[in-house]
């Protein structure tokens, strides 16, 4: 006979409304709740018609064309890690992880329309370099989907680092700031930046999870602290590859835009740096006080 299901919510623990992920939860309650569909992308297509040299689009197709394949790759690789979360009865994180499913979600639309409305609607996956295909078309999928058979925290450690720490703290970080070197300073595509600022407060809270998971599963298993060191910077070469080949390329045509590759290596690297430093202080905390961490700690923006 199996063991009798414990419902946490209605048993003496509760739900713990101070655990960090539960806090996150409400945040994406509270700010999570924006439309895709309701950003008007008209200036976007005037802009994209008459106000972009053709180099330029080059480089704006290459960044929005690796958001979308990295948006619908997040999307579709997270639910193992919520399973995993689920069957370890960790309700509040679980929580927090379905607001986390939908605004991948949300993401890959904001993308796709974007694409649509400025008339881009081949394909675009020659885009994709060498490093790029071999995280978003191997690494991500195989790390993510073998948390269907493989439940330990070593396990969950090396996909959180891949999908939060490589994918969603490099990548998706330097791309913002790419957008925002590219098209801010120059008042361009006011629709695309309008949607890249809600999808990077999104993913602050995404980024602020994992860096809360690796520091959990670090506390409760201080023997992978080396480990999961040793993967973090496997992680920070592949990110770096991709900044190098991306900038490079999309330099190569846009001397209009500013997009100096060293300057956006260096950024990558700063963000990389601070959540490793994060993570190296977690081997000598207890696990209540990585409960406790606050949402400004690890970088979770309103």
């Amino acid at each position: 006979m199996s063991e009798e299901r414990v419902i946490i919510s209605t048993s003496e623990q509760g739900i713990n409304m101070n655990i960090l992920p539960y806090r996150l939860y409400q945040k994406a309650k509270r700010l999570g709740i924006w439309n895709p569909e309701d950003i008007d992308f008209s200036q976007d297509k005037i802009d994209w018609e008459t106000k972009l040299e053709p180099e330029q689009k080059e480089g704006i197709l290459r960044l929005i064309s690796m958001f979308q394949a990295g948006e619908e790759a997040v999307t579709l690789d997270l639910l193992p890690l919520i399973n995993v979360i689920a069957k370890e009865g960790r309700l509040e994180e679980e929580m927090f992880l379905t607001t986390f499913l939908w605004e991948e979600s949300k993401h890959t639309e904001f993308f796709r329309l974007l694409l649509n409305a400025i008339g881009e609607t081949g394909d675009l996956s020659h885009y994709h370099t060498g490093t790029y295909k071999k995280i978003f078309y191997e690494i991500l999928p195989e790390a993510m989907g073998r948390l269907e058979h493989d439940h330990s925290p070593k396990a969950v450690a090396e996909a959180a680092i891949i999908y939060n720490m490589l994918v969603e703290g490099i990548l998706a970080e330097t791309g913002y700031y790419s957008f925002h070197r590219s098209l801010s300073d120059l008042g361009l595509m006011p629709g695309l930046m309008e949607g890249i600022n809600y999808t990077k407060r999104d993913e602050s809270r995404h980024i602020g999870y994992g860096t809360y998971l690796l520091q959990r599963i670090i506390s409760e298993n201080p023997e992978l602290y080396d480990h999961i060191m040793n993967k973090m910077m496997e992680a920070a070469v592949l990110g770096n590859q991709v900044v190098s080949e991306g900038a490079e390329a999309t330099a190569e045509g846009s001397a209009e835009f500013e997009t100096d590759a060293e300057d956006t290596k260096k950024f990558a690297e700063t963000q990389f740096r601070a959540r490793l430093s994060v993570l190296q202080r977690a081997k000598d905390k207890h696990v209540d006080d990585i409960y406790a961490t606050k949402e400004e700690e690890i970088g979770v923006v309103d």
